[in-house]
């Protein structure tokens, strides 16, 4: 009865939803989500290619940031199908199976960017409190095991937890609350006893987010504590200027991920156009944001963009 009841589930269909009341909109609401997605997709790619292509980038600071690009991109690219597919009156129905898939890969990127904005945190320590053993400490071989490492502790946890899944009847709406999968919003859908679910993810984003944001905070202690000891004005700020970029990120993803939370768990009843706002701010901010923001403030990226736009020019001033 078990593997007829998860056969069963495997192929039933859920309906996503789009903007709850603009349904006659949705054409012309897909502009702005079009752009915002083709400005993640360049900026990181383009964040990626000058890192690959430019020797002088191949130090550690710039393969993390490789790693933040394509962290970005696995959390949001996962749901633009199945957006524009609503958006566009292509489909609602999404397979279960594929709804899993998405889950998967969206809470996967989700915790794996946090881990990649700490370990992004750890270099900026090393290369300011140990400048000297900067090099030696972070090889490209402790880099490669730092990005594996993220990757496993993030997708391993979360298999359990959509493995779930499959044994849960959902005999009430299968309709979702965005055009997208979430975990939570599946599991309030289903007719069954969810508590183990909810206590596992509860835990789960408290370990894994909690510990990166307080190796993040406690990084930033020491890094302050030594930019202190630095007795030129210039110096402190020529330090502290080398951390913006990273707080900036750290602040794109967090912000956003805290109020998601908030609204989930203290807003219920609130409008529905809140929830999904504050959804997709937390999943096409920092794709968006993050290759803006380290293309403005660090200069050897933003001579990377330049020279890809302006090649002619850029080699004619050098000559």
């Amino acid at each position: 009865m078990a593997t007829a009841n998860s056969s069963n589930i495997l192929s039933s269909t859920f309906y996503l939803t789009g903007i709850p009341g603009y349904e006659e909109f949705h054409h012309w609401i897909s502009i702005p989500f079009c752009l915002l997605y083709l400005v993640g997709i360049m900026g990181n790619c383009t964040i990626l290619h000058i890192v690959r292509t430019d020797p002088r980038l191949h130090e550690p600071m710039y393969y993390f940031l490789a790693m933040l690009s394509l962290t970005d991109m696995g959390m949001s690219l996962p749901t633009m199908t199945s957006l524009f597919r609503v958006l566009w009156s292509i489909s609602r129905e999404i397979r279960f199976n594929t709804c899993v898939v998405q889950m998967f890969f969206i809470h996967t990127f989700s915790f794996t960017e946090s881990s990649v904005l700490l370990a992004m945190a750890l270099d900026r320590y090393v290369a300011i409190c140990h400048p000297l053993r900067y090099a030696t400490i972070l090889t490209p071989t402790l880099i490669t095991k730092i990005g594996i490492a993220a990757l496993l502790r993030s997708a391993v946890p979360v298999i359990p937890l959509l493995a779930r899944l499959a044994f849960f009847p959902f005999c009430h709406s299968h309709t979702l609350s965005h055009s997208y999968c979430l975990h939570q919003d599946v599991i309030r859908l289903a007719c069954a006893d969810t508590k183990f679910n909810v206590i596992y993810g509860l835990v789960l984003i408290t370990l894994l987010w909690g510990m990166d944001s307080l190796g993040i905070f406690v990084s930033y202690v020491f890094i302050l504590h030594s930019v202190l000891k630095i007795s030129s004005q210039e110096g402190r700020f020529k330090a502290l200027n080398t951390c913006a970029s990273h707080i900036c990120a750290v602040l794109i993803l967090y912000v956003p991920m805290i109020g998601l939370s908030i609204v989930h768990r203290f807003a219920k009843h609130s409008s529905p156009l809140i929830h999904i706002f504050m959804a997709h701010i937390y999943l096409l901010i920092p794709p968006v944001l993050n290759p803006v923001i380290y293309s403005v403030k660090t200069k050897q990226i933003r001579q990377g963009v330049l020279s890809l736009l302006f090649p002619l020019k850029l080699s004619s001033s050098v000559m």
